[in-house]
C-alpha cells in the first residue's frame, strides 16, 4: 500500500478530551502517526505505507463515535453509450480509496462523495480516463451538446447514410428479383468505410470496455457487425457460393448510430428544466455609484453593492430592496404565475424579473450563494442520484452483456447442430447481438427522474434526491406546524390587556424589548405593534420617560417552545406560553378568561403578571381545499402546534384536521411523529424548514414550505419556494406520475429484451431489423419520459 499523508477536518468533537482520545486510538494502529488538534477541529495522520488504508481510518474514526467531512464534486462524463457503461465507471470509481460514486447515464453526470482534502478533479480525471471515458468538473454551465457538437454528429451520420445508399437501392431492385444490382466489390468497400470510420466510436468504446474486464452496449454491436463483415469479406475473397451480408453489418451501424443521436436529443429535452434554471442565470447588472448608475458583469458586483433594476429587467443577485417597489415576477423560482410586489425591506431574488417600477437594492447574497444557485445545484443533484427503484435494472445490467453474448453462441452451436446450416446460425446469433438492450434499462429510471425534477423546478418544488421523489407519493400522514403553515403567518395584535395595574406602555415596551431578536412570526407581529405605537424604544410612566428596556435588558434566554426571559432592573422579566410563566413562578390568577380561546402572549415582570397580548393569524386560503384532498386521496392530516388546545382546536374543526396535538415544546414534536411512525405508515411533516428543523429531521419525508435558506435545502427532503400549500398536492401528483413512467419504463426495457432476444434466437429477425429494433427500444423509453413534460401544476 502507498504511504498516506492525510489532513482530515474531524465532527463530533466536543472538548480536548475528544481530540487526546482519537489521538491515542489512532497513534495505536500500525505505522501510523496522528496528530489531533480540537481548536482546528483537524486530524493530521501519516503512514508509511504498512498501516491501514483510508477506508479502514474512516471506519475507526467513526467507530470511535465522531465523523469526517466530505465533499463533493461534479463531472459530465463523455463515452458512455449504455447502462453497462456508467456501472462500470462506477464500480471503477467506488475502488479509489475514500470514495463513493453515483453515475447517471441520463444525464451523463458523475456526482463523487470523498473524504475532504483526499481528492481533487484530476486524480478523478485521470481515473475516469483509464476507464475509457471522457470527463470535466460541472459548475454552472449547462451539458447540452453546442450546435456545432450536434450539427457535427448530424454530418457525420449524413455520410454513412451516403454510404448506405447503395444497400437500400439494392434492397429495392431485390423486391423485383435482381439479387445482383449491386456489385459485391461496391457492397466491400461502403461496408469497409461504415466499418472502419463511422464505427471508430463503438471500437474504441468496446476496447476500454474489454480492457477495465467488463462488456457494454457496443461490445454486442461490434461483435455482431464484425462477424458479418468479417464473413462476407471471407465469402468474397475465396468466392465462396454463400450469401454476403454487408449490407447487415452497414445498416447495423447506421441505425445504432441514428438510435444514438435521437436518444442524445431526446435526453436533451428530457434535462430541459434545469437548462431552463441554468438560463435564468444574469450575465450584467446596474451598479450604483454615487450619483451614476454604472453597467457592469454580474461577477463584479461585491455583497454591499446598492444596484439597480429597471422594469423589464432581472435581478441580477439576491438582495434587500432600500428604495422604490415594483411586482417581481417570480414564476420560475416559485411557480406562482402572479407577480408579487417588492417594496423596501424585503427580499429580491436573482434570476426574477422586475416587471413594473424601478427599485434599488442591496446586494446580499452572490455567486453560488444565491438562492437560484442552490436550486440548480440542488436540482442538479436530485437528477444525479439514484432512485431505489433502480437498483434491479442496475443488477441486470451488470451481467446483461456477458449473459447476451453466452446466448448468442449457444444460438450458434445450437442451431447449427439442429439444422446443420452454419450460416443461418451465424446470422441469428448476430440478430441476438444487435438486438438486446441494455440501455433501455439503463434509461428507464433516469431519464423519468430528470423529466420530474425538471417540471417539478419551474413549479417551485425542489427534490433533494431521487428517493425523495420516489418516496412521497407513499404518505399515509402528513403533519403540519400551525403558524406560518396552515396560517398566513403574518400574525398581527388584537387586543392588549392589562393586570395588576401595569400601564399599557409599560406592557408593551417589555414585550417588544424581549422578542425584538426573535424571528418567530409572533415575535414580528409584537414587535410592529409596538413600532406603530410608539412604545418600543421608551415608555411613559406617570408623565416621566422611563429608561429603555431593550436596551437595558441583559441576559436574555430563549427557551425553544415556551418563550423568552431577561433581566431587567433587577427583575426578570418573561415573555411566553401561561404555562410558562406559571412554572416559573409568576402568579397568574390575574390572567384573563378571555385569552384562553387565543393564541396570547403573557408578559411578567418578577412574578407579577403584567398583562395578555392576543394575537390572531388568518387561515390559507387554500387551506381547507389541500387538507380535502388529502382527506380524498387517504392520507391523514395532524396538527402539531406550540399553541393552546383550545386555539388548535378552533383551526382544527374549521379545517376538520383528524388530529391535534397542542401545546407541544420541540422535543414534544420530535417525540409525536416518532409515535406516528407506526407500521404500514409513511409520515411527512410541512413546516418552515427553519424553526421545525427537529420535527422535519423526524419524519419520514420533511417537506419545507416557502423556503430557500440554505438549512433547508440541506436538509429538506421537499423543499417548496411557495407558501401556497397547493405545491404539496403538486409534489405528490408529479411524484406519482414520475414513479408510474418509471414502471412503464421497465416493463418496456424488460419485456423488450425478454421477447426480442427469442424471435432473434430463432432466426425470425434479419441482423438489420434487430439493429432498428435495439436503436428503437431507447429512443423508446426516453420519449415516454418526454410525456411527463404534460404534467401541470394545479395552481
Amino acid at each position: 500500500m502507498a504511504s498516506l499523508n492525510l489532513d482530515l477536518e474531524i465532527t463530533g468533537m466536543s472538548c480536548a478530551a475528544c481530540a487526546a482520545r482519537l489521538e491515542k486510538l489512532l497513534n495505536r494502529q500500525g505505522n501510523l502517526h496522528a496528530s489531533v488538534n480540537f481548536s482546528s477541529r483537524r486530524a493530521l495522520i501519516e503512514s508509511d505505507g504498512d498501516g491501514p488504508d483510508l477506508d479502514a481510518i474512516e471506519a475507526l474514526i467513526e467507530k470511535a463515535g465522531f465523523g469526517i467531512v466530505y465533499e463533493e464534486r461534479l463531472f459530465q462524463i463523455t463515452g458512455m453509450s449504455c447502462a453497462s457503461c456508467s456501472s462500470r465507471l462506477e464500480r471503477v470509481l467506488n475502488r479509489i480509496p475514500g470514495v463513493s460514486a453515483s453515475v447517471n447515464l441520463a444525464s451523463g453526470r458523475a456526482i463523487v462523495r470523498s473524504v475532504a482534502g483526499t481528492m481533487n478533479d484530476d486524480r478523478l480525471i485521470e481515473a475516469i480516463a483509464k476507464a475509457g471515458f471522457g470527463a470535466r468538473p460541472v459548475e454552472e454551465e449547462a451539458s447540452q451538446p453546442t450546435p456545432r457538437q450536434e450539427r457535427g454528429a448530424f454530418r457525420e451520420l449524413g455520410i454513412t447514410a451516403l454510404f448506405c445508399l447503395p444497400f437500400l437501392v439494392g434492397m429495392v431492385f431485390m423486391a423485383f428479383g435482381r439479387h445482383d444490382f449491386v456489385p459485391v466489390w461496391l457492397q466491400f468497400l461502403c461496408a469497409s468505410f461504415v466499418q472502419l470510420y463511422s464505427a471508430r466510436y463503438f471500437y474504441r468504446s468496446a476496447f476500454h470496455a474489454l480492457r477495465s474486464g467488463s462488456a457494454n452496449m457496443n461490445v454486442l454491436v461490434v461483435l455482431g457487425t464484425s462477424i458479418a463483415y468479417g464473413f462476407s469479406v471471407i465469402v468474397m475473397a475465396f468466392g465462396l457460393a454463400l450469401p454476403v451480408y454487408f449490407e447487415a453489418s452497414a445498416f447495423v451501424i447506421f441505425l445504432v448510430s441514428v438510435g444514438r443521436a435521437l436518444e442524445e436529443r431526446a435526453r436533451h429535452h428530457a434535462a430541459q428544466g434545469l437548462e431552463a434554471l441554468l438560463r435564468l442565470k444574469p450575465q450584467s447588472a446596474n451598479r450604483v455609484e454615487g450619483e451614476e448608475i454604472v453597467p457592469c458583469p454580474v461577477d463584479a458586483l461585491r455583497r454591499g453593492d446598492v444596484f439597480l433594476v429597471r422594469p423589464g429587467e432581472t435581478v441580477p443577485v439576491d438582495g434587500t430592496v432600500i428604495d422604490g417597489s415594483t411586482e417581481i415576477d417570480e414564476s420560475m423560482m416559485t411557480g406562482e404565475s402572479v407577480p408579487v410586489l417588492r417594496q423596501a425591506g424585503d427580499t429580491v431574488l436573482a434570476g426574477t424579473m422586475n416587471t413594473t417600477g424601478a427599485i434599488r437594492a442591496r446586494a446580499t447574497s452572490l455567486g453560488s450563494d444565491t438562492a437560484l444557485a442552490r436550486i440548480v445545484a440542488l436540482v442538479s443533484r436530485a437528477q444525479g442520484s439514484k432512485a431505489p427503484i433502480q437498483r434491479l435494472a442496475d443488477r441486470v445490467s451488470a451481467v446483461f452483456v456477458p449473459v447476451i453474448i453466452a446466448i448468442a453462441l449457444l444460438t450458434f452451436l445450437v442451431g447449427w447442430g439442429v439444422t446443420g446450416d452454419a450460416v443461418w446460425s451465424l446470422v441469428s446469433s448476430i440478430s441476438v447481438l444487435v438486438i438486446a438492450c441494455p440501455c433501455s434499462l439503463g434509461l428507464a429510471t433516469p431519464t423519468a427522474l430528470m423529466v420530474g425534477t425538471g417540471r417539478a423546478a419551474n413549479a417551485g418544488i425542489l427534490f433533494r434526491n431521487a428517493e425523495a421523489l420516489e418516496r412521497i407519493h407513499k404518505l399515509t400522514r402528513i403533519a403540519f406546524d400551525k403558524t406560518g403553515t396552515l396560517t398566513t403567518g403574518t400574525p398581527t395584535v388584537r387586543d392588549v390587556i392589562v393586570t395588576n395595574g401595569a400601564s399599557e406602555n409599560d406592557l408593551i415596551a417589555v414585550a417588544a424589548a424581549l422578542e425584538h431578536n426573535s424571528e418567530h412570526p409572533l415575535a414580528r407581529a409584537i414587535c410592529s405593534f409596538a413600532q406603530e405605537r410608539h412604545a418600543k424604544r421608551h415608555g411613559e410612566r406617570q408623565g416621566e420617560k422611563e429608561q429603555d428596556p431593550q436596551a437595558a435588558m441583559t441576559g436574555f434566554r430563549a427557551i425553544p417552545g415556551s418563550g423568552v426571559e431577561a433581566e431587567w432592573q433587577g427583575d426578570i422579566c418573561r415573555l411566553g406560553t401561561p404555562a410558562f410563566l406559571a412554572a416559573s413562578g409568576v402568579d397568574m390568577a390575574s390572567f384573563p378568561d378571555a385569552a384562553h380561546a387565543m393564541t396570547s402572549a403573557a408578559v411578567a415582570r418578577g412574578t407579577v403578571l403584567l398583562g395578555v397580548l392576543t394575537l390572531e393569524d388568518g387561515i390559507r386560503p387554500e387551506a381547507a381545499e389541500v387538507l380535502g384532498r388529502l382527506r380524498q386521496d387517504g392520507i391523514e392530516s395532524v396538527m402539531l402546534t406550540g399553541d393552546t388546545r383550545p386555539v388548535a382546536e378552533k383551526i382544527a374543526n374549521l379545517l376538520r384536521i383528524d388530529r391535534v396535538y397542542a401545546a407541544l415544546k420541540p422535543q414534544d414534536k420530535v417525540r409525536t411523529l416518532t409515535e406516528l411512525r407506526g407500521p404500514g405508515q409513511v409520515v411527512g411533516m410541512a413546516g418552515d424548514g427553519v424553526n421545525d428543523a427537529p420535527a422535519l429531521a423526524a419524519a419520514d419525508i420533511s417537506i419545507a414550505i416557502g423556503s430557500g435558506s440554505p438549512a433547508a435545502m440541506e436538509t429538506a427532503d421537499l423543499v417548496l419556494m411557495t407558501s401556497d400549500l397547493r405545491a404539496i398536492l403538486d409534489a405528490l401528483s408529479l411524484s406519482a406520475a414520475t414513479v408510474r413512467k418509471i414502471r412503464q419504463n421497465l416493463i418496456f426495457a424488460f419485456g423488450y429484451n425478454i421477447a426480442a432476444v427469442p424471435l432473434a434466437a430463432f432466426g425470425l429477425l434479419n441482423p438489420a431489423i434487430a439493429g432498428g429494433a435495439m436503436a428503437l427500444s431507447s429512443v423508446s423509453v426516453v420519449t415516454n419520459s418526454l410525456l411527463l413534460r404534460r404534467w401541470r401544476s394545479t395552481r
